[in-house]
């Protein structure tokens, strides 16, 4: 069987309102997330100090994977991103897998980054768990009324959230440098090169933004103009603020940092003392609807597009269209969000179990989009697709059994496609899958 697609084009007319500043607002906010606020001290616990290493190996893996996708942007902008890449270059059924497994984990990834986020502010306010839930909750409802209200006005506002964000971060950096030990990363490897790849599994939850921002391609004025713009600024601001993050946590931490519960909070008090934890609380309260609003934007796009093409159930279909809201495909998402959210609060479950989990499926969606781009590019651009693959096919690895997660959202797929039996529809000769010039 084969499912009923419309052609894509190279180039593609669309009514788009994202400008460059916005743009990369909206991509900060997905790669930027709440992973700066819990993934220092999850990382400095599975490596110790050289949890460095797993950093700076994820940020020199960020320049192929970014390249990659902008590439693939701005040839390709459509709502599907990753899954119209897919399609153009293995068929249909890989394209709806991989559609399924960025829209599936967006409510899990939603909830540990609302409950990250919620953490910090409830322990600046003094919140017991009840209320800490309740904050958890009153930031994935921000985060849905945000995308409903429509995505210029959350880029707007995500453009202003941003440039403090970056501020404030570069400013605790700052602030605890100075403190800097050496004495801090001895021993440097306490669990071996075992412990830099556990820690580079749960790491790639903070660098896992780029196929997310790809679904807001077709929202660009120009993405083919736009897009490697957008990308370089990302990648210099992330990186600056990554490393700075990093290079403080190991080396003024110290063994603190694989134990403590909020290690920007200790960073913040070297330079703001007591009103570290307001600030900090702030800062959360930014990166926790920063990345929610940019996931739930690209997936609900991603959702309309899928069942646009018959990958989804057809109703969700409505707001497809550069643009438009895709409000059923919202509310979908809204609803499993919500069920994610009451059984992580039910369970008590582990924040590095829902991060790990989260991980494998966007290592699985990263790996097959930068496959794609393999068959689709050509020149310096596939030669970067081809590192891309590699180095994220290994990450995956590290991630162990939590790949089963990935696979079980695979084989509900094509169980969907199954049991849709749709008659298949000839291609037309434009939507054969091919190369596209570097």
């Amino acid at each position: 069987m084969r499912l009923a697609l419309p052609s894509m084009t190279v180039r593609t007319p669309h009514v788009g309102t994202l400008g460059t500043a916005r743009g990369t607002a909206l991509y900060l906010g997905a790669i930027l997330g709440p992973g700066v606020l819990a993934l220092p001290g999850l990382a400095a616990a599975a490596a110790g100090p050289a949890a460095l290493v797993a950093w700076i190996a994820l940020l020199a893996l960020s320049v192929p994977v970014a390249a990659t996708f902008a590439s693939l942007a701005a040839r390709r902008p459509d709502a599907g991103g990753v899954a119209t890449f897919t399609r153009a270059a293995f068929g249909d059924r890989a394209a709806a897998v991989c559609g399924w497994w960025f829209y599936s984990v967006i409510p899990v990834g939603a909830v540990s980054a609302a409950n990250v986020a919620a953490a910090y502010i409830g322990d600046a306010a003094g919140l017991g768990t009840a209320a800490t839930a309740a904050c958890s909750a009153a930031l994935v409802v921000a985060a849905f009324t945000a995308n409903h209200i429509g995505l210029r006005l959350s880029g707007g506002a995500q453009l202003v959230l941003m440039g403090l964000l970056v501020l404030l971060m570069g400013a605790a950096c700052a602030a605890a440098l100075p403190h800097f030990d050496p004495a801090n990363l001895r021993p440097f490897a306490p669990h071996g090169l075992p412990g830099i790849l556990s820690a580079a599994a749960v790491l790639f939850f903070a660098f896992s933004g780029w196929e997310a921002a790809s679904h807001l391609s077709g929202e660009f004025t120009d993405p083919a103009r736009q897009l490697r713009r957008v990308t370089a600024l990302t990648l210099g601001l992330i990186a600056v603020v990554y490393l700075g993050l990093a290079t403080a946590t190991a080396g003024v931490l110290g063994p603190a940092a694989a134990t403590t519960t909020a290690p920007l909070t200790d960073l913040l008090a070297y330079g703001f003392g007591a009103a570290a934890a307001p600030l900090t609380a702030v800062c959360a309260a930014v990166l926790g609807l920063g990345a929610m609003n940019t996931f739930i934007a690209g997936a609900s796009r991603l959702g309309a597009a899928l069942a646009r093409d018959g990958a989804m159930p057809a109703p969700l279909a409505r707001g497809h269209e550069p643009g438009r809201i895709p409000h059923r495909s919202l509310a979908l998402l809204a609803a499993l969000t919500g069920a994610v959210l009451a059984a992580a609060t039910a369970y008590d479950l582990d924040l590095d179990q829902l991060m790990r989990a989260t991980s494998a499926c966007l290592a699985a969606v990263t790996v097959l989009a930068c496959a794609a781009a393999v068959r689709l590019l050509t020149g310096r651009s596939r030669a970067a697709a081809l590192i891309a693959t590699a180095c994220t096919a290994a990450i995956a690895l590290a991630l162990t059994w939590y790949l089963l997660v990935p696979s079980a959202v695979a084989a509900l797929a094509l169980l969907y496609l199954r049991l849709r039996a749709a008659p298949p529809r000839p291609r037309a000769p434009d939507e054969a899958p091919s190369e596209v010039a570097a």
